[in-house]
């Protein structure tokens, strides 16, 4: 099962913070979170998070969870289904280290959830696949509209691979 994901996260050269998460399932499934734990007062004022990701946040109680009941939610969500299991993100170095932190260390991630995040802009690269990528239909930097595009570009590069390689 293939899960595309993102986050958005606030880094300040020392912590990521995890603002929130989403995560879109191969088989349709999405999962959405905002961190109840993250503290927007320790964004300076004018930073880049504050015009592009919080007027974004849903701040709704279904939504609002602590850190620890979002790794429980995610680690629900990711072994739901049956494995193996494989996490997909853009640009998502930082998206996983926010992701495996959920859990503690790297080492404390639950059997069944990847120790690494396969990555569409990488694989862009690699292909050497330089045109228009497919457009985002909803907001950036929102993290379940942005999983839903990663989702979409997976798909997009599947195509343009196979159709360049018949």
């Amino acid at each position: 099962m293939k899960y595309f994901y993102d986050s958005e996260f606030y880094e300040d050269g020392e912590r990521i913070h995890l603002i929130s998460i989403g995560i879109v399932a191969e088989d349709g499934r999405e999962l959405y979170l905002e961190n109840n734990d993250f503290d927007p007062d320790i964004v300076p004022a004018g930073h880049w998070l504050v015009d592009n990701v919080f007027p974004w946040l849903y701040n709704q109680p279904d939504v609002l969870l602590h850190k620890k009941d979002i790794a429980e939610a995610v680690k629900e969500f990711i072994l739901d289904a049956e494995g193996p299991h494989e996490l997909w993100g853009y640009f998502s170095d930082y998206d996983h280290v926010v992701l495996a932190q959920l859990f503690g260390r790297m080492v404390d991630m639950p059997e069944g959830i990847p120790w690494f995040t396969l990555d569409l802009k990488q694989t862009l690269h690699t292909f050497i696949i330089h045109c228009a990528l497919p457009a985002q239909d909803e907001v950036e930097h929102h993290a379940l509209a942005d999983a839903r595009w990663n989702r979409k570009l997976y798909y997009w590069i599947h195509d343009e691979i196979m159709r360049e390689t018949t």
